[in-house]
């Protein structure tokens, strides 16, 4: 094996541009981690972010973007025993997945579901991590509960809405365009709100309320949120495209019951990813092997049109996931 690799950096803060391939050591499987070849390399609004200066990696983390991978084992550390080399995996990265090889702990390496390319499964963990975590383990969301997601286009909405409705939710989502709208109600959704026309609000007040809301938007949702919400719902944020700040007024959760929460996934522990990791196996694993559920897949970029992938996301065109092939 070599002693460098091929790698995008972030050159500076900035746009799409500033994005550029550079050479790099090799990463050395530490105490409970792999080493993977990477084939394939999800991109996600955190790498975005990252790009842009305003997502700093944690500090133990590598400082090149990309937090999911798809590839071959080609090293274990010390105290490994459920993954071994040569095995075929999709994994949950703490930084570094814009390279030809990347270390993540081993217990944050699943293995690629019966009937599933490298290519789909590259766009699993980053995306199935976040909403299981959030909409069931957090958000508590339950069969028969009325749940809205925002963004059901995006990465993160497409994954939500095919797990809820097959967990027996009764599934709403907003999304901008009308095409949107309509790959949303083939993935399950009940109900597509094309936001630019209707009032997410009057049509889930019309239905009951929401018992739980996902939310990536903030900003003015928030307020919107919790008018939207039934007695006793939940909203979970996992981001803020228009901002964390809001005015809101606290009476509302008090006589209504609600709750508001929310997380981040990158800042976990190595602990609570492997916990999201063991569930998502035994729960979520068995669905995308029988085809039940799957990825969406927007588009592919090569390795060194890292910066057109990002400019592709940006764009807010996108439906479903856009990957990097790193590796023939």
């Amino acid at each position: 094996m070599t002693e460098t690799m091929r790698a995008i950096e972030i050159t500076k803060p900035g746009g799409p541009e500033v994005l550029q391939v550079t050479s790099r050591p090799m990463p050395i499987a530490g105490y409970g981690q792999v080493v993977i070849k990477v084939v394939y390399a999800g991109v996600n609004r955190p790498d975005a972010l990252q790009r842009a200066g305003m997502y700093a990696p944690p500090p133990t983390a590598s400082d090149l973007p990309g937090l999911e991978a798809s590839g071959e084992v080609v090293s274990v550390g010390a105290g490994v025993s459920t993954v071994a080399v040569g095995d075929h995996v999709c994994a949950l990265l703490p930084g570094g997945g814009y390279a030809e090889y990347v270390a993540t702990p081993a217990a944050h390496c699943l293995p690629i579901p019966s009937g599933m390319g490298l290519k789909e499964a590259a766009c699993l963990p980053e995306t199935f991590f976040t909403v299981w975590s959030n909409v069931f383990m957090r958000g508590g969301l339950k069969a028969g509960e009325r749940f809205l997601v925002h963004g059901g286009s995006s990465g993160i909405g497409t994954t939500a809405i095919q797990l809820a409705r097959t967990f027996g939710a009764r599934v709403f989502t907003t999304a901008g365009t009308n095409e949107k709208c309509a790959a949303c109600i083939t993935l399950g959704a009940e109900e597509a709100i094309n936001y630019r026309d209707s009032d997410f609000v009057e049509v889930l007040q019309a239905e009951g309320g929401a018992n739980l809301i996902l939310d990536m938007v903030g900003g003015d949702y928030i307020p919107r949120n919790l008018k939207a919400l039934a007695e006793d719902g939940r909203l979970v944020q996992i981001a803020f495209l228009q901002g964390p700040k809001v005015e809101v007024n606290f009476a509302t959760l008090m006589t209504r019951r609600l709750t508001m929460t929310g997380s981040t996934l990158r800042p976990q522990s190595d602990l609570a990813k492997a916990r999201i990791a063991q569930e998502l196996q035994e729960a979520v694993w068995p669905l995308l092997s029988s085809g039940s559920v799957a990825p969406v897949m927007d588009s592919e970029y090569g390795f060194e049109a890292a910066s057109e992938a990002h400019a592709r996301m940006e764009t807010s065109g996108h439906i479903g996931k856009i990957v990097l092939k790193v590796a023939g």
